[in-house]
């Protein structure tokens, strides 16, 4: 299975001026029992306790057993309320979306220059047989990068239907279009407004297939603005993005929806702030369409946060699926915890610390 690794981030002119991607490597994300109490199963437990105590307290009278019970279930909720009072304060940012690629030097000349980014770093793994470029339009430390892996020798990946595209704003989309043209780019929708809307959009096609975006915005800190993923059902991944039933296990907030009938689809945009300021995610629901084939090229989404164990434990009490234990990447010692969606796209919680380490 292919791996994925951490991008450089760099400017585009003007326009696109503050893109950043990321990755992380898919052997690293595999699944891993987990050794420790499992606190998701607190509450059943207690309920097979809680009958056994019933009936010693029928047999022989004992206050003993409903004692115990009552502590058991005021422990689980004392530490669920706990954790989500950590997660209410935890610095969570959207760092890097991390994405395979099969020429890692055709795609770094494509995104510089075609797209205006910068490589910001390289980091290369030969011990596990991959290559990590960092791109974007500023410092790591403070936007939303992209993340690109090179897995040693293999050349093409599979980007499936169910990704849709990454989105950056500029300031002129008719002029960015011209540029991209002029450096040899792809356009495969031009420049005008979107469907049912008024924002002029294009979009163009990097040399794996990956589509971008571009929106015509006004200047912001945050040129590369939007991960589109599809989803089989909107409401139950708004629910697991925004509050997974009393927890918020990711944290994000949901910034609005949009219903478009004429072209049957729905759209919700979740973020850690504002469309105009921050990276979002853009989830597409697509009438009567509940499955898509994801291909094996898009890996995941990287998201900060303090303490990766306790953001596992937020995951697990809100009935996330944990795919990677919490603890340290080999060869890196970064800590990080993955876990996964309803429908299947991956994410992964990068301890804050150890992340700005890495950048050191």
């Amino acid at each position: 299975m292919a791996r994925i690794m951490p991008m450089a981030a760099s400017s585009i002119r003007p326009s696109l001026s503050s893109l950043r991607f990321c990755r992380f490597c898919v052997s690293h994300c595999s699944s891993r029992k987990f050794a420790s109490f499992h606190l998701g199963t607190a509450v059943p437990q207690m309920q097979s306790f809680g009958v056994k105590a019933s009936k010693l307290l029928r047999e022989k009278g004992s206050n003993f057993s409903i004692g115990a019970v009552s502590m058991a279930h005021a422990s689980t909720a004392t530490t669920q309320e706990n954790v989500l009072d950590w997660v209410k304060q935890d610095k969570r940012r959207m760092l890097h979306v991390v994405y395979r690629v099969g020429d890692l030097d055709r795609t770094i000349k494509f995104y510089t220059e075609c797209l205006g980014m910068k490589l910001l770093r390289k980091r290369d793994v030969p011990e596990e047989r991959y290559t990590n470029a960092f791109l974007g339009y500023g410092p790591e430390d403070s936007h939303f990068v992209i993340e690109l892996t090179y897995n040693y020798g293999i050349d093409k990946y599979d980007i499936g239907l169910a990704f849709g595209h990454f989105g950056i704003a500029v300031e002129d989309v008719a002029k960015s279009v011209e540029l991209i043209k002029a450096k040899g780019g792809k356009v495969t929708r031009e420049p005008g407004p979107v469907k049912g809307g008024n924002t002029v959009i294009a979009f163009i096609e990097d040399p794996d297939g990956y589509k971008f975006e571009l929106l015509e915005r006004g200047p912001t800190p945050e040129p590369l603005c939007q991960v589109m993923l599809r989803v089989g059902d909107l409401d139950r991944a708004i629910n697991f993005y925004q509050k997974i039933f009393i927890l918020q296990a990711y944290g994000m907030e949901l910034l609005r929806t949009r219903d478009n009938p004429e072209y049957k689809y729905t759209i919700a945009m979740l973020g850690y702030g504002p469309e105009d300021k921050s990276a979002v995610m853009e989830l597409t629901y697509n009438y009567g369409v509940s499955e898509y084939d994801k291909g094996n090229a898009y890996a995941q989404i990287a998201i900060g946060t303090d303490d990766v164990y306790k953001t596992a434990e937020a995951i697990r009490l809100g009935g996330g699926k944990i795919t990677r234990e919490p603890g340290p990447l080999p060869g890196i010692s970064t800590k990080i915890v993955a876990c996964q969606d309803p429908d299947g796209w991956k994410a992964v919680f990068v301890d804050n610390i150890d992340f700005l380490k890495e950048l050191e």
